[in-house]
């Protein structure tokens, strides 16, 4: 790697880390953020996706130009042709106007595709086109216009597999990894948990004009031992709950979700706890529930939705694994 490309993780601002794995992350934005390759970003779910490619646009030959970001899961078939490659008046029902696309939008800048591995087949073989041709043509016009677009595509998919197992176009996942970038899960870099938390309370700080500074060697021995299934995003959520219960200037393991304490209780008290598959699906299950419940903002008929659930049941869900709301939360709190 040439060292006048290479980038530290602390001009990054909003990537944290001091693991090897992150290090090499930086590195590699410093490099690629420079050229006009296609990125490919993949990681779970929570790992900093959408965080990587802004710094390789912010990095780039174009930062001062469009960064367009798109939802690929959002668009359906009927929609996604108009959205990412416009159309003309009276072109279709509806089209009282003219439109840009992302694509058009985005001409001499950067455009992201975040949960590229969630396109229909039908938009895959569209986009591959653009990428082919440098040009778009937009939904009432015979005639391509060009584009200058740099396209960074994120996925929590591997679409290597994805493609070997013919969910995914094999040629547009070659086009789109020219370069990839692998994001580690949390539970893979846990030297960084610490620095991520002091981040978290800091900006809680600057936003709310908290009190709070610091974490107990008990709650730090809690966050350390979790497998964060939601990943650095899961962490950040933690730590925001934690700051709104606390009511003394340093957070202690009670102000934590009751599924953390719970589980770094079970690991001191079982060795084989990772085998036990009783209690590895005990705390999946209530894990999965708190996501949704806090994805939904506690909103009950929300939250039984993303979990593909009656409300009937997920109010027993919510019993069976003693889970109180955040105002409940306040007032048992307050009661201690």
């Amino acid at each position: 790697m040439g060292m006048v490309s290479e980038l530290k993780c602390d001009e990054l601002s909003h990537i944290l880390g001091k693991s090897e794995k992150i290090r090499e992350i930086c590195r590699l934005i410093g490099v690629v953020a420079k050229t006009k390759a296609t990125v490919l970003v993949q990681g779970e779910s929570g790992t900093g996706k959408e965080l990587v490619a802004n710094a390789i646009h912010a990095h780039s030959l174009r930062p001062n130009k469009p960064f367009i970001k798109v939802n690929c899961a959002a668009l359906s078939d009927t929609l996604l042709e108009s959205e990412l490659f416009g159309h003309r008046k009276g072109s279709f029902t509806g089209a009282i106007e003219s439109r840009k696309g992302r694509f058009e939008l985005a001409d001499r800048g950067t455009i992201l595709l975040d949960e590229i591995g969630n396109m229909s087949f039908s938009g895959q073989a569209k986009l591959l086109r653009v990428l082919q041709e440098d040009e778009i043509v937009p939904v009432g016009l015979s005639n391509p216009i060009k584009v200058d677009v740099r396209v960074i595509a994120t996925t929590n998919v591997l679409l290597k597999k994805a493609s070997e197992n013919g969910a995914f176009r094999e040629d547009l996942y070659y086009r789109l990894s020219v370069v990839t970038i692998f994001l580690p899960s949390l539970r893979e870099r846990k030297e960084d948990i610490p620095l991520l938390v002091e981040r978290f309370i800091q900006l809680d700080h600057c936003n709310a004009n908290r009190r709070i500074g610091a974490v107990s060697s008990e709650t730090m021995e809690s966050l350390m031992s979790y497998n964060w299934p939601g990943n650095v995003r899961e962490l950040k959520n933690v730590v925001e709950n934690a700051l709104i219960i606390e009511r003394s200037d340093i957070i202690q393991s009670n102000s934590l979700p009751h599924h953390l304490f719970v589980e770094n209780r079970e690991k001191i008290t079982d060795p084989e706890h990772e085998l036990n598959l009783k209690i590895q699906l005990k705390t999946y299950e209530r894990g999965l529930i708190l996501k949704a419940l806090d994805k939904a903002n506690w909103v009950k008929t929300k939250a039984s939705e993303f979990l593909g659930i009656d409300q009937r049941n997920l109010s027993y869900f919510i019993k069976k694994h003693h889970i109180l709301d955040p105002e409940e939360r306040k007032r048992t709190r307050g009661r201690l």
